[in-house]
């Protein structure tokens, strides 16, 4: 990861279905609240620089990236790591 930028909550919810992950899985696997991640995800709040970094970081590590430029966006880059270790 070259650098943390900044997610946008669209970015969340989609990377985390290239995860296959529910809210519930990435609250349980980043330790960040899910009414956090949900209310994010529907517009309603914007988390603290650390947890979105942390967001950021969890599904990464899951194989997914996340880009920036002229469309922010997601991409899957291969098979999720075990992350549970």
């Amino acid at each position: 990861m070259a650098g943390v930028n900044v997610v946008l909550g669209a970015q969340l919810k989609a990377a985390r279905a290239l995860a296959g992950w529910s809210q519930g899985d990435l609250a349980e696997r980043s330790g960040v609240g899910r009414s956090t991640i949900r209310n994010f995800e529907a517009g309603q709040s914007t988390p603290q620089l650390a947890n979105l970094q942390t967001l950021q970081r969890t599904l990464e590590a899951a194989g997914v990236e996340f880009t920036n430029g002229d469309a922010p966006g997601v991409r899957y880059l291969g098979p999720p790591r075990d992350t549970t270790a």
